[in-house]
């Protein structure tokens, strides 16, 4: 599993201007089941992302096809663990 963290470069504005295109790219990847999680960090100076791949080079791949990457209005930071243990309610914990 990884973490992927986004930390933004750019004014809020610009972030926000380019939204949209981030969008799409995070729903393309729920569909292809790498995407499991993500949002906006508190305070909103960036973005969280929690995802499933092969290898850290399939995640690698994954971040060039972000707008943000792809227009370098974010730094991105991947975090590969081995999920060893998990909440069996997990669903119901993350709609809180």
């Amino acid at each position: 599993m990884f973490v992927i963290e986004l930390t933004y470069n750019v004014d809020l504005a610009i972030i926000d201007a380019h939204m949209s295109a981030h969008v799409r790219f995070l729903k393309k990847h729920y569909a292809s089941g790498n995407f499991l999680v993500s949002g906006r960090k508190i305070p909103s100076d960036g973005g969280i992302i929690v995802a499933v791949g092969k290898s850290r080079e399939d995640i690698e791949k994954i971040i060039q096809d972000d707008p943000f990457y792809s227009r370098g209005l974010a730094d991105f930071r991947i975090i590969q663990f081995r999920a060893s243990q998990r909440a069996d309610d997990m669903p119901k914990r993350i709609d809180g």
